[in-house]
């Protein structure tokens, strides 16, 4: 039996595919579509997101694939008035090694991922349609519009807006969508365009935009639609394109040809209230759709995979109970509810930016992303002044025992626990708990002697807010389990003990 049958092969399915093989789990991944697609669709990858990526191996290439520090030409009323990259003077820093949003098609980060997952022996399963499913205690059985069957023991639907799994599981998708179409998309190529920067001409009655798509002669497009006679949008034409970009952008002897994508985009904003249905769940927009403002969604259906993935390891594995399943529900559900209320108001930032020469689409992407879960039932402790669990747990570069470099994301990336022992009294502690815990945990001492880490220039101490003698206990997926003073392995055991029960109150009486 399949231990874990993923509907839909987009970016969120493939991490989660990817998460899930590479810690030894049979998995299945189906998409109905017959051939995989060249659009660009979704484009942008946030720095929380390539660090997903890098502990899964991929985000070199898909930053060498793609565009960092992506310069922003903004024109109104057809004459040039700035250029703008959003990520300026930012650079890498001990803690983040990601400077910059990644610019790329969705089409390329998919395949990456595909490729990926390839090399673990697992193939999408194209043409493959799911039309039903039934669970019980044991397991989920799925029916195939070619009336096979898959049976799995967890079913995961990552199968979009329009996600037959949610329409299965009878899960409302609250919220609205606008009626009247808002934009026209597609991927065309513009002969006599400058490739260098995102073009963006607005103008009072409206905008174009036009993308360069790395790695392809293709820009991707996007406008104010078409108006009939009566104000109604028409839909997206090439013809219709070009018309658009004569209007809009005014620059004589740019044709616009090859059109291979054409789409409308209207305003969504609708989410799930639950995405857990005994052992089925929702994830990416099968479980949330917002605007696009900010580039967001895509993201946040990448950091729901990772943070469903190595849960249902733990339970597959019988490492952990399966109430521990719940807490995906609970951290991923208000950050889905963040989303839709910071994208629906950069929208709207964006629409008022751009009516004054000079200002445009980066507006969106000045609000930070939240990258923790301080509320999680997982959170045990209070933390420090510095970092408290449930946060992202920073990266920091050190120096090993026979003095080369390494960064504490390299110590993190995998399916196991991290335990960091700060401090002689904090690395002595470590050896009681490798010895329960077995492979679950991966100790490392810092600052503790010629054994251990040695912390470079202070950094691993200033990112965890560690002053003395200290464990902290970081998750599979790279946010801070818990943070202890000076030796006390026993609340690391008693978290991993409620770990394998179950994990109700974490931080409650040692078992």
């Amino acid at each position: 039996m399949t231990d874990v049958l993923i509907v839909g092969a987009g970016p969120t399915g493939l991490t989660l595919a990817c998460d899930l093989v590479r810690r030894g789990l049979a998995v299945r991944i189906i998409d109905k579509n017959a051939v995989h697609h060249r659009e660009s669709r979704g484009k942008t990858l946030h720095p929380r997101s390539l660090e997903v990526l890098e502990d899964l191996g991929v985000a070199r290439r898909i930053v060498a694939d793609g565009t960092v520090h992506q310069v922003f030409r903004k024109y109104f009323d057809g004459a040039h008035v700035s250029d703008t990259d959003p990520f300026a003077g930012a650079g890498p820093t001990p803690d983040a090694p990601f400077d910059s949003a990644v610019f790329i098609g969705q089409w390329r980060i998919e395949e990456i991922l595909r490729d990926r997952l390839a090399e673990f022996g697992v193939q999408v399963e194209l043409g493959t349609e799911l039309t039903g499913f039934t669970q019980d205690a044991d397991g989920v059985t799925a029916a195939l519009a070619d009336g096979r069957t898959v049976d799995a023991g967890w079913l995961v639907g990552c199968d979009g807006g329009h996600s037959a799994v949610r329409r299965v599981l009878g899960v409302p998708f609250e919220g609205r969508t606008d009626a009247v179409q808002s934009m026209v998309c597609g991927d065309v190529e513009a002969e006599g365009l400058d490739r260098d920067v995102w073009h963006q001409w607005f103008t009072p009655d409206g905008a174009i935009m036009l993308w360069p798509v790395p790695g392809t002669y293709a820009f991707q497009l996007q406008a104010s639609p078409e108006l009939d006679d009566e104000g109604a949008p028409l839909p997206p034409t090439p013809d219709g394109f070009q018309r658009l970009f004569d209007r809009h952008a005014g620059i004589a002897g740019v044709r616009l040809r090859n059109a291979t994508w054409l789409s409308t985009w209207r305003v969504n904003v609708r989410m799930v209230r639950q995405s857990r249905v005994g052992r089925v769940f929702l994830a990416g927009d099968a479980a949330h759709v917002h605007p696009i403002a900010g580039g967001l969604g895509m993201n946040a259906g990448i950091q729901d995979a990772y943070n469903l993935g190595w849960k249902l390891a733990l339970v597959l594995t019988r490492r952990a109970g399966s109430r521990l399943l719940d807490t995906y529900e609970e951290e991923r559900l208000p950050i889905a509810a963040w989303t839709l209320q910071i994208t629906t108001e950069r929208l709207e930032r964006v629409l008022e930016a751009v009516k004054e020469p000079g200002t445009g689409t980066e507006v969106a992407l000045t609000t930070a992303v939240p990258q923790g879960y301080r509320w999680s039932s997982l959170a045990a402790g209070p933390g420090n002044d510095v970092l408290r669990p449930g946060d992202r747990a920073p990266d920091a570069p050190c120096t090993d025992p026979t003095g080369n470099p390494v960064r504490l994301f390299q110590l993190f990336a995998g399916p196991h626990f991290t335990l960091l022992g700060f401090g002689p009294a904090g690395a002595a502690a470590l050896y009681e708990v490798a010895d329960e815990h077995g492979d679950l945990v991966r100790t490392h001492a810092v600052d503790a002697g010629p054994s251990g880490l040695s912390d470079t220039d202070g950094h691993a101490r200033r990112a965890y807010g560690i002053d003395g003698d200290a464990l902290v206990l970081v998750r599979p997926d790279n946010h801070v389990a818990m943070i202890t003073e000076g030796a006390d392995s026993q609340a690391t055991h008693a978290f991993l003990y409620r770990l394998h029960q179950g994990l109700r109150g974490a931080s409650g009486p040692k078992p």
